[in-house]
């Protein structure tokens, strides 16, 4: 491994970590994509877990119509997860997207990563009205997501009322981990002293959405 790494140093290849090298020189195939070749950077929401049920949002990104949640499933959890999923979310929709007259799912002039695109999209899809969303609550604060502490923070002003709202999103876990209450069915459960009950519903429920 030293002589291999000194080879690949007269080849102006600095190698950090010479288990790096023994893993390359494995390696029989190596397969790449360029955006726009297999892939597009075009994500879609396409499920929502809340109320511990999963249920289906919208339709394939580049469909013309859209499947959106039934009337019926609306409840005050679900009015909660999408004022995070507006607020808590940092992409902008620039004004071409309806100059042209593109269909939601199909909007590509975007200010933002793909990801937060996605959640945004879809809650134009189910409420609508994003900008002004936000001038109702605006932002005084905000951590912003890091893989190291794995979660995105904001801090909002409400209509009347003195108090501010702090929303949150992130990996499962990390959300989970700082939470002392659940919502289910638009009321707000105490989870103490039924931490594993919930736990495993998390998980399960993340499992079976990660397998789709």
């Amino acid at each position: 491994l030293p002589l291999t790494a000194t080879r690949m140093k007269k080849e102006n290849c600095l190698v950090k970590h010479l288990e790096a090298v023994e893993t390359l020189g494995s390696t029989s195939t190596i397969c790449s994509d360029k955006t726009g070749t297999l892939t597009q950077n075009k994500m879609t929401c396409m499920h929502l877990y809340y109320d511990k049920s999963i249920y289906q949002c919208t339709s394939l990104p580049m469909a013309m119509e859209t499947v959106s949640v039934d009337e019926g499933r609306k409840t005050g959890t679900w009015e909660w997860l999408f004022r995070v999923a507006c607020l808590c979310n940092k992409v902008t929709f620039l004004k071409e997207n309806v100059e042209n007259n593109l269909p939601i799912l199909q909007w590509k002039y975007v200010n933002g990563d793909a990801s937060e695109a996605a959640i945004l999209k879809a809650f134009e899809l189910e409420v609508g009205g994003s900008l002004e969303y936000r001038e109702k609550y605006p932002k005084v604060a905000e951590i912003p997501f890091s893989s190291k502490n794995k979660f995105q923070l904001s801090i909002h002003r409400q209509p009347n009322d003195r108090n501010y709202l702090l929303v949150m999103k992130g990996a499962p876990e990390v959300v989970f981990s700082k939470c002392d209450k659940i919502m289910h069915n638009g009321e707000q459960e105490l989870m103490a002293g039924r931490e594993d009950e919930f736990r495993n519903e998390f998980e399960k429920a993340s499992l079976d959405l990660a397998s789709k």
